[in-house]
């Protein structure tokens, strides 16, 4: 195995093509929004000075009279006017404000400031995970806050499944032809970002979604003639009664068949309109990325087949979308205290659940299919935003013949520059020992407190996560097959639980065991292995255990304070080999460097850590 370690260098003159973008874009939003806000002031002030107009006009015409009552239209339509205007302006002002928080979010990565500033994805943290909690994957400062640029609620999901699973190589390769394609779109990031409005609530989405798969009702087309027909007499009525003498009774009459039509098909109409209750505000955002990508023609498998699920022989996905909303807007205007009088003059509800169900026949089926491919390809833009700030970063290579991890370069992808101490480390299975005998398969790390044991494991774990998902990783190359990730590395007690530390430990070997003898090969990353036990129990168990992983075919690493367990390797028949970090104390401070070295430790620092401290040892 070769062990040698590398700073991060390599590539940071090509981090500044990103900045530099970044920062142009960003000076020239400030400028758009600066100019956009006085606008919008100059637009409030002139509005504030006609409605006062309004009133003084007012006052003089209808009160004094000594104006013509005329007059007052003249501020009346310059308000009106502004109020058109002034909206517009808010909406440009918006959108400037949107391009400069994009521009102001990508240079926080840039710079190593975005913890804290995204979405943390808390809501799919699942503490029986067999390695989200060890690895970050979830939380401030994590995996999937650096990676999230996703808005929707499809997209927050599909990259947090992404992270949460690895996939099989080709669709492994697949997603990286997809994010390479990407990667310079930054227009279509930008478009991305600036599309629709909030995301909406995962649960009205969901619930959106089952309304729009459930089969249509069954409504013959003559209801649809007789709701038109029963309308326009009503409509021609009210006109004979205005406009002629006929008088009430012809329009009493149409309002009468009206009636009785209206309640002939309350019992299929009420149900239409119940269903139709969910929100379709999760669906603003979801119209506006459609709208982003129907007219984009992409060269990579899978952006051509999510481009080609959104052809339509009619109006495209991003229109029947908006369609939509429109026809919701149109059925919820009956609750609305004024209109309920036209309304019923109009057999409003009637014709809104009408051209609901006919939405629903013609694109309710298509609805999910639409919606799963936006959220893909906003995820595998996410990817790409991660790749186009990290252009130093490769993309690994997928094999699928043999059990390997072969890194060059390794660093951690959540830790700024100036800390990332990069190593190299090489794993491989039985089965590929010949092509290179000089790989272990599994590693026994040991090490002084805190000197970087547990980083290199979330390390090796957080780059396996970005290979798999389809994303670059930090590292100059790596070479990996799909691997199972199982990991014991922040193990807690529970008092609710009545679970001691060594009994979560231990449940999550077990767990780790049994992903080991999947059909997948299992990568296993184990810090202070059995560490909540005597030390005669604890090497037993290890080695039980470690050799047990082995057996089934795993990779992986082991760390310990306990060198005993380090005696274990020379049983191994070279399956397993020694590893080590070192530290030295000068004037009084310890100084690690965290470079990975062959062999085992020779000396510790818990006794000069705590005399450091002040404590009398």
């Amino acid at each position: 195995m070769s062990v040698n370690s590398r700073d991060r260098s390599d590539g940071d003159d090509c981090a500044a093509s990103p900045m530099s973008t970044y920062t142009d874009g960003l000076a020239k939003a400030t400028l758009d929004e600066g100019l956009w806000t006085r606008r919008s002031r100059f637009a409030s002030n002139a509005r504030l000075f006609f409605f006062v107009a309004f009133l003084i006009v007012a006052w003089l015409g209808f009160g004094t009279r000594t104006l013509s009552p005329g007059w007052i239209l003249l501020p009346t339509a310059a308000f009106v006017v502004l109020v058109i205007v002034h909206d517009r302006i808010l909406r440009r002002e918006e959108r400037a404000s949107r391009v400069r928080r994009f521009f102001e979010d990508g240079i926080a990565r840039l710079e190593d400031r975005w913890a804290g500033r995204g979405n943390a994805g808390e809501q799919y943290r699942d503490p029986t995970h067999p390695y989200a909690d060890d690895l970050d994957v979830f939380g401030q400062g994590s995996l999937f806050e650096l990676l999230a640029t996703t808005k929707t609620e499809t997209g927050n999901q599909r990259l947090a499944g992404w992270l949460l699973e690895s996939a099989d190589a080709d669709t492994i390769r697949r997603r990286q032809a997809a994010v390479r394609e990407l990667t310079p779109r930054l227009d279509l990031r930008l478009r991305m970002a600036l599309a629709g409005d909030d995301a909406g609530s995962p649960i009205a989405q969901e619930a959106l979604e089952a309304w729009a798969a459930a089969p249509a009702a069954a409504l013959p087309r003559v209801i649809f003639v007789f709701a038109i027909g029963a309308t326009s007499m009503s409509m021609l009525g009210l006109a004979l009664w205005v406009l002629t003498a006929a008088g009430p009774g012809p329009m009493i009459a149409a309002l009468t068949l009206q009636s009785i039509l209206a309640f002939a098909l309350r019992s299929r109409v009420a149900p239409v309109l119940a269903a139709a209750e969910t929100p379709v505000g999760s669906l603003a955002r979801t119209a506006s990325l459609l709208g982003c990508i129907e007219t984009d023609k992409f060269e990579s498998a899978l952006l051509a087949q999510l481009r080609a699920e959104l052809e339509t022989t009619g109006r495209p996905p991003s229109g029947e979308l908006e369609a939509l909303r429109i026809l919701v807007d149109r059925r919820d205007a009956r609750s609305n205290q004024f209109f309920a009088p036209i309304a019923a003059l109009l057999m409003w509800g009637t014709h809104a659940a009408l051209a609901l169900e006919k939405w629903r026949g013609r694109c309710g089926p298509r609805l999910s299919i639409w919606i799963e491919a936006a959220g893909e390809i906003e995820s595998l833009c996410a990817l790409s935003t991660f790749a186009y700030e990290r252009p130093e970063n490769p993309f690994p290579e997928i094999v699928e013949a043999e059990a390997v991890f072969d890194g060059t370069a390794l660093g951690h992808p959540l830790l700024p520059a100036d800390r990332c101490q990069r190593n190299d480390l090489a794993l491989s299975s039985r089965d590929s020992r010949p092509q290179h005998p000089q790989h272990p398969q599994g590693l026994v790390m040991s090490g002084s407190n805190m000197s970087g044991k547990s980083t290199m494991l979330r390390t090796v774990g957080c780059n396996t996560i970005l290979a798999l998902a389809g994303a670059p990783v930090c590292a100059h190359r790596l070479r990996i097959s799909p691997l199972r990730i199982a990991a014991s590395i922040r193990i807690v007690d529970s008092l609710q639980d009545g679970q001691s530390h060594f009994m979560a430990e231990i449940t999550r070997l077990r767990q780790v065991v049994e992903i080991s003898r999947g059909q997948s090969p299992a990568l296993f990353l184990l810090d202070e292995i059995l560490h909540g036990t005597n030390s005669h129990d604890r090497r037993i168990g290890a080695e039980a255990v470690i050799n047990g992983l082995i057996d089934h075919g795993a990779l992986g690493i082991v760390t310990t304070h306990d060198l005993a367990l380090t005696e274990i390797v020379s049983k191994s028949e070279g399956r397993l080999q020694n590893v080590h970090f070192e530290d030295h104390l000068e004037a009084g401070v310890m100084h690690f460097d965290y470079m990975l070295r062959p062999g085992i430790v020779e000396k510790s620092n818990a006794l000069a850590l705590m005399r450091s401290i002040g404590l009398d040892v």
